[in-house]
């Protein structure tokens, strides 16, 4: 697991590197701020494979360094155009907006930045970097290391292309957004609750070991089960 140090958890994805015998898989990349291909080449010794969960830009920010990023066609023209691009400045956000991310369990009013990447750098000024995909996946791909395959799960209501990747011989989930350990974002743009309500109950039926999920700790089948039902009873679904 890679993540980024000085970035607030509101936007600190975790960015998974997976070594595979012909190619490494790269599952998210980020926030962009930083060069992530430079703070990780040491790593990074044979063909890297990027593939994006979704295109929020916690996830997707430093996909422009790599040669070959997968996404979801549901979100292929987002990443193109650079859809999501959120304000790293705090000024761009009202007390509104501040308050309804303090009630999710998210205070940004020390800012969204801890730290600088470099001389020069501007967060008033700084954009989120569009890219191209130069792969589209969908429910039911494998994603091929040459020694692990991964199945590509398409789990939607957080965003309409959110992903997975699952390993079904190891139990091991991949889930970007579609669950963590945290409070679930379900009412931003691109959110779905009812979508996200048949998502969760799909999750709950997966033979699961283990879930590095996008954000927090890594946590296991029981886990999952809380979390899924916790969630549902919040929507009066289970």
């Amino acid at each position: 697991m890679l993540w980024e140090p000085h970035v607030h958890p509101l936007l600190r994805c975790n960015i998974w590197h997976v070594r595979g015998r012909d190619q490494d898989i790269l599952i998210d990349t980020g926030l962009g701020v930083g060069s992530l291909s430079t703070a990780a080449k040491d790593l990074f010794d044979k063909s890297i494979l990027v593939v994006l969960t979704h295109t929020h830009m916690d996830h997707v920010g430093g996909a422009y360094e790599f040669d070959h990023c997968c996404v979801h066609r549901e979100e292929a023209n987002a990443m193109a155009t650079a859809e999501h691009h959120l304000p790293l400045s705090l000024d761009a956000y009202s007390d509104d907006d501040k308050a309804w991310f303090t009630s999710i369990g998210y205070d940004i009013s020390g800012g969204l930045l801890t730290a600088i990447p470099h001389a020069g750098f501007d967060p008033e000024i700084h954009q989120m970097e569009a890219v191209e995909a130069t792969r589209i996946i969908d429910e039911g791909d494998i994603i091929d290391t040459g020694d692990r395959a991964f199945e590509v799960l398409h789990l939607p209501g957080h965003s309409p292309g959110s992903v997975a990747l699952w390993d079904a011989k190891t139990g091991t989930l991949f889930s970007g957004d579609a669950i963590y350990d945290g409070s679930l974002l379900d009412q931003i743009p691109g959110s779905d609750i009812p979508i996200y309500i048949k998502t969760m109950k799909r999750l709950r039926e997966l033979p699961v070991e283990i879930v590095h999920a996008g954000h927090e700790p890594s946590f296991g089948r029981d886990r999952l089960v809380e979390l899924v039902d916790g969630y549902l009873t919040e929507k009066d679904a289970l």
